[in-house]
């Protein structure tokens, strides 16, 4: 096995990616982004390396990773991801998502794009207003979805300045039964997530069933000679039986469904349609 090459940096690093390689490129990675998190002050940095092995003139590593460029990052990188050749999307503490352009005539980075109050656990200008983590951020060009600590999904643009949409304002298991769960949105949906072992098989990954009800794989089975309250079927990793069942419980979709509550046979859910909608029979 070849050595390993060590660097110190004097920071944490919480995340690191490899630039990917333009398509059909027969090269081998020789640039990647680092982010920090829990310093004083936090950097996205770029690096490369060189062809590990070379002695220089003071006897270290010609080839050992070299840092191009960095610029600071405000709250902890709690993930970082490449968008293209150029620029690199991060997640922030404080609940911010940034798009970082990589100049390399110069090699500096700039901010390309952001949008700071990307997760939040109150609308921006309320008295109750507080950031929260973006935790994790995924890329596809030109969309960039991003998730947090305050339940939301955000699906962004390179070219829009707000997010494109948002999904998730609570979740709640069934206090009873958990392998029941329900969530409301803000696009006007109230799911019912149903991981019982008795939901029967499906040949498709993902397909409707029935009219409002769809099938999702998701690797859930029963545990023959498991005690079921010991073993949750979230948890539970066989192949054998893996479908979850998704339910819309509303008739049709309005506005913002912003919280529900269930007991026993009953849900209850508030919406900004000025509505309120109440059912006695879950699981009937």
């Amino acid at each position: 096995m070849e050595e390993i090459y060590a660097k110190f940096v004097s920071q944490k690093i919480s995340k690191t990616r490899w630039r990917p390689l333009p398509p059909g490129s027969l090269q081998t990675a020789e640039t990647f982004a680092t982010g920090s998190w829990d310093n004083e002050e936090n950097y996205v940095s770029l690096w490369s390396i060189g062809d590990f092995g070379n002695l220089d003139s003071d006897g270290g590593f010609e080839g050992d990773h070299q840092l191009l460029c960095d610029i600071r990052h405000h709250g902890d990188v709690m993930d970082l991801q490449f968008f293209d050749q150029e620029r690199i999307v991060t997640a922030s503490s404080t609940g911010c998502v940034t798009v970082f352009l990589h100049h390399p005539n110069n090699q500096t980075l700039s901010v390309n794009q952001q949008w700071t109050t990307a997760h939040y656990h109150a609308g921006p200008g309320s008295p109750s207003y507080s950031s929260a983590p973006c935790t994790g951020v995924v890329c596809n060009n030109p969309e960039i979805v991003t998730v947090g600590e305050d339940g939301r999904i955000n699906l962004f643009r390179a070219d829009h300045k707000e997010a494109v949409r948002t999904i998730v304002w609570e979740v709640h298991f069934h206090p009873s039964n958990p392998d029941h769960l329900f969530t409301c949105s803000e696009d006007g949906s109230l799911w019912h997530w149903d991981a019982s072992t008795d939901i029967p098989e499906k040949s498709s990954l993902f397909h409707q069933g029935g009219r409002s009800s769809t099938f999702l794989s998701h690797s859930i089975s029963n545990q023959a000679n498991v005690h079921q309250s010991v073993i949750s079927s979230w948890l539970s990793t066989d192949p054998a039986k893996d479908r979850i069942e998704i339910t819309s419980l509303l008739p049709s979709r309005s506005l913002s469904v912003n919280s529900l509550d269930v007991l026993g046979p009953c849900l209850v859910c508030g919406t900004d349609a000025e509505a309120i909608y109440v059912t006695r029979h879950l699981f009937s």
